[in-house]
């Protein structure tokens, strides 16, 4: 930014995922990507839709790529893409990964650089791919993307209980009430060291809970569909 107007700038092959497109006038797209040094942006993928086009095949979530683009403002244009691999994804992660890319969407500020998250994400879908427990590398993912936006969790002190109330952690000793989180499992939430089980059905409803807050309250679309296809 210089004397209030933002220069022309071009970035050539940062690593890259496809959050989600869509249609931009008659051939092209936009393409809302997470890169690794410059966060969520948009990009104009001009010609994307055409038979013949440089992108056809490669603009698909889940694929880590290597973008380059360039110009003015908020948009940017997509110039080059190269493919990087592909993470097979089992049916079964298919719908918590677009809950990821969902999460993304709705809580990353555009253009903030946030290269830890970028490689929560990637370790993720990695795992997600590799057979790890789907539910705790969501809840790690999930902590990670509160850390990184600045809700994250206290530091526990032992013996005590907390109670997450409109944005803040209360302290309320060591008497358990309704909804309170224990010690023990803030620590595990810290550490990332939740176990398979009751204890990670309840950090999921602690989790759920915060994120539902962070979106004032807005259902989270992907979450409500994998409801829906569960009832099948």
């Amino acid at each position: 930014m210089i004397n209030g107007k933002e220069t022309d700038y071009k970035v050539s092959l940062q690593p890259a995922f496809v959050l989600h497109t869509y249609p931009w006038k008659e051939t092209s797209l936009i393409v809302e990507a997470f890169t690794r040094d410059y966060g969520r942006l948009a990009l104009v993928a001009r010609g994307a839709k055409r038979p013949m086009s440089q992108y056809r095949g490669m603009l698909n979530p889940f694929c880590p790529l290597a973008v380059s683009f360039s110009g003015k403002g908020e948009t940017k244009n997509l110039t080059k893409c190269e493919w990087h691999g592909t993470i097979l994804l089992p049916d079964t992660a298919i719908m918590s990964a677009f809950y990821m890319n969902e999460l993304l969407v709705r809580l990353i500020t555009k253009r903030d650089p946030v290269p830890g998250l970028f490689s929560s994400y990637f370790s993720t879908l990695r795992k997600l791919s590799e057979g790890f427990e789907q539910h705790l590398a969501l809840r790690y993912f999930e902590l990670d993307l509160l850390d990184t936006i600045g809700y994250g969790l206290p530091d526990p002190r032992e013996g005590t209980n907390y109670l997450f109330k409109n944005g803040d952690w209360l302290d309320i000793g060591p008497n358990p009430v309704s909804q309170s989180v224990s010690f023990e499992t803030l620590k595990a939430m810290k550490q990332r060291c939740v176990q398979r089980g009751p204890q990670e059905k309840l950090v999921r409803g602690i989790i759920r809970d915060l994120i539902t807050y962070y979106l004032d309250d807005r259902p989270v679309n992907t979450r409500n569909i994998l409801s829906e296809l569960r009832k099948i």
